[in-house]
């Protein structure tokens, strides 16, 4: 299905003690792909959200394989699994300059109404834009 990769160099602040990225920081550049790969479909998250769709993560699931340090390039690939309906759901590759492997990951967000705070089909601009 479609995919995405966004390039980020790790910051100081995202490192830990030890100097390697603090596992909680993936979920942000798990989250800064997923923006990421909507906008490169010509959609914009904010735009959802002004319309009334928010997309509240569900379920998350990291697998860490090796560190990323302070200054490090990193490439976080963002991938569709499959076509979305009331839910959609991303896998996610995590690696370094080199191509090792740091972090695999998926995601599962579900399309939610704003309003009444319940689930909804995604919205047809959505999925006309991975269909092309």
């Amino acid at each position: 299905m479609k995919f995405d990769e966004i390039q980020i160099r790790v910051r100081y602040g995202e490192t830990d003690q030890m100097g390697v990225v603090y596992h909680g920081n993936y979920v942000l550049y798990l989250e800064m792909g997923r923006i990421e790969w909507l906008r490169n479909l010509g959609i914009s998250y904010k735009k959802m959200e002004e319309n009334g769709i928010m997309l509240p993560v569900i379920s998350l699931n990291i697998n860490y394989k090796k560190s990323a340090s302070y200054d490090d390039l990193i490439y976080v690939k963002t991938e569709l699994k499959k076509m979305p309906t009331a839910k959609i759901e991303f896998a996610y590759e995590i690696t370094n300059e080199i191509g090792e492997i740091l972090s695999t990951a998926s995601t599962t967000l579900v399309f939610l109404d704003k309003v009444t705070n319940k689930p909804i089909r995604a919205p047809k601009y959505l999925i006309e834009a991975i269909k092309v």
